[in-house]
């Protein structure tokens, strides 16, 4: 699978989970379908700014993502939007956009992050993005404005 896919598993992963080593995350990755060594586990967490930290109850570490600006979270979120998703289809007030399998929720984050006025909500399955709008009168552009950030 994608290396963008298999990150944006990680992220959801040691979001949920309290992950302290990598073979353990190569471990989960596999029951995700990711089939990945500790090498390549390695590389990804040195890539993608990955860090361990402290445990709440203060017994052990945790895989976490480095807290970044704003404006860094959305340039990571938009590069992970546009290496996704696959294609983006209309009806009445929906949206909808498949995306490649495992990545529909990591790259809904950036639809939740530019909180555009016209999008009432967002729900993100396995490959699957339902963006529900406040008027069918909107989509067109909203579409425009989804297929621009896949461009840009």
């Amino acid at each position: 699978m994608a290396r963008s896919a298999r990150q944006l598993k990680i992220l959801e992963i040691i979001a949920r989970e309290e992950i302290d080593k990598q073979e353990d995350l190569a471990a989960r990755l596999a029951e995700e379908g990711f089939n990945v060594t500790q090498a390549t586990v390695s590389r990804d967490i040195r890539d993608m700014g990955i860090i361990k930290v402290l445990r709440p109850d203060g017994k052990g570490y945790k895989y976490t993502a480095q807290k970044k600006t704003d404006d860094q979270t959305r340039d990571r979120y938009h590069r992970l939007f546009k290496s996704s998703v696959i294609s983006i289809m209309g009806s009445e007030n929906i949206i909808v956009m498949k995306t490649e399998s495992g990545s529909a929720n990591s790259a809904c984050a950036l639809i939740d992050r530019l909180a555009y006025e016209e999008v009432l909500g967002a729900v993100a399955g396995d490959d699957t993005i339902i963006v529900v709008l406040k008027s069918k009168d909107n989509r067109e552009e909203m579409i425009a404005r989804f297929e621009e950030l896949l461009n840009s």
